[in-house]
């Protein structure tokens, strides 16, 4: 096996994976692209995006969806803040963008949890 094949066949470091994580919980409210949180481990985001997904077994952005729905779930417990105004505080674009992603991992409507 050369040496570049092994290579990929390798996962994230713990610290970069920590660096990406902490990047992206840090950013969660906003947009985030592959391209800034593999900048902050200095690789390209494609490589980013496979060795995350060997790491995780998820892809980036499934991990960023699912803390999304995470902190939603947590504010629609703990605040009386309308759906809307949680579905953009916690980074996606609209309410209804939050209710298809809350009820494909939650298995409820964030009305439900309410």
């Amino acid at each position: 096996m050369s040496t570049a094949v092994a290579f990929q066949n390798r996962g994230l470091t713990h610290t970069q994976l920590q660096q990406a994580i902490n990047y992206i919980h840090t950013h969660l409210d906003r947009e985030l692209s592959l391209e800034q949180i593999a900048a902050v481990i200095h690789i390209s985001p494609t490589y980013f995006a496979s060795l995350f997904k060997h790491t995780t077994g998820i892809s980036p952005h499934q991990y960023v969806i699912r803390q999304r729905v995470k902190w939603a779930k947590a504010m629609l417990v703990k605040t009386d803040l309308a759906i809307a105004d949680i579905a953009l505080q916690v980074g996606f674009s609209s309410q209804s963008h939050l209710n298809q992603q809350f009820k494909r991992f939650t298995g409820m409507t964030p009305k439900q949890v309410r």
